[in-house]
């Protein structure tokens, strides 16, 4: 066999590997993204009663319609700012006015999603509360490690 055979076969068997690698990894321990881990400890974890259930449920939906404005508002602004950055090709005034619309949106999101998690932390008994305040901040903080 000639050596560049035996060197492509190689890398088409390493890449393969890898992909299966990869594969195999998402099967076994799939990615749980942080908001999930603090719904499964709000609603699995802290063994609420029923009026705290029912109060909970009435503040999930009310943020459920709150964020879903602010994430389209996000979407609009992050499409002026592609139109932006298509008009100008480079890093001008309309550019730099669509990135500051851009983090006023997020700003508004992330403060409203703080809002949320203080309005359901309000309902906890404080041994729950101890429990939740680590879900969030290990939520906050699970790629900072």
């Amino acid at each position: 066999m000639k050596p560049w055979r035996w060197t492509v076969g190689v890398a088409v068997v390493a890449f393969l590997a890898g992909i299966a690698g990869v594969f195999a990894g998402r099967v076994l321990m799939p990615a749980r993204a942080p908001a999930s881990e603090l719904h499964d400890v709000l609603h699995h974890q802290l063994k609420l009663d029923a009026g705290q259930e029912a109060r909970i449920e009435v503040i999930e939906r009310q943020f459920a319609m709150r964020r879903r404005a602010l994430e389209l508002e996000l979407r609009a602004a992050n499409a002026r700012l592609a139109d932006a950055i298509q008009a100008e090709h480079g890093n001008g005034p309309k550019v730099a006015a669509a990135v500051d619309s851009s983090h006023v949106a997020m700003g508004e999101l992330q403060k409203a999603t703080l809002a949320h998690i203080f309005a359901m932390r309000q309902i906890l008994h404080p041994d729950q509360a101890d429990k939740f305040d680590r879900a969030v901040v290990k939520a906050l903080t699970v790629d900072a490690r």
